[in-house]
């Protein structure tokens, strides 16, 4: 058995879609970032996405986990020519790729970005290279909401659709049990 703590890095006050772009986190909330820490296994193996925000989180959380390396392919979803616009700003110009995008979520996809299909695919990849390289380990991976919404869709064995359902907020907790390749969700979008 080994356990996944997805945790969400900081809010970035962007009010946009942000993919890619590195933004630094708020991480102020002392309180929040405290009962964060204190709820996180110490014998955990810790990682993080590389971008500021999920890296910058993930060193104001830990204690005495052992840091594993950062990685790429547990970046949030890259929105290409999206990326950083409003879902208004991109309904002007794209109403039809937008809606597909969110209503018909797969292989809809930004025009030079992912579609959530591969997404889902590089995060699973990198996920399951994690448990296989630190087999039977708890890990804390500190990332984004798209990473961790896709891993709650994968315990949950759901469509993307009804996935997109889920919040997921900033510095909370989500923690998934893995058994013999059985997924169980423990807790989701927890604030400690």
């Amino acid at each position: 058995m080994s356990r996944l703590f997805l945790v969400r890095h900081g809010p970035t006050h962007v009010k946009a879609m942000v993919g890619w772009t590195d933004v630094k986190a708020d991480l102020t909330d002392a309180a929040a970032l405290a009962r964060l820490r204190a709820s996180l296994p110490q014998k955990a193996l810790m990682v993080s996405s590389d971008l500021r925000r999920a890296i910058d989180t993930a060193d104001a959380l830990q204690v005495r986990q052992t840091r594993l390396p950062h990685a790429m392919g547990l970046r949030e979803m890259h929105f290409g020519d999206w990326e950083m616009k409003t879902f208004n700003d991109v309904n002007a110009t794209d109403p039809d790729g937008i809606f597909a995008f969110y209503d018909t979520p797969g292989d809809a996809a930004p025009p030079k970005g992912e579609s959530w299909n591969m997404f889902s695919a590089r995060v699973d990849s990198a996920i399951d290279t994690l448990q296989a390289k630190y087999l039977g380990s708890d890990l804390i991976i500190v990332a984004h909401f798209g990473v961790i919404l896709r891993q709650f869709q994968r315990a949950k064995a759901i469509s993307a659709y009804q996935a997109f359902a889920q919040k997921i907020d900033n510095l909370s907790l989500t923690e998934i049990e893995i058994t013999d390749q059985r997924w169980r969700v423990i807790r989701v979008n927890a604030l400690i």
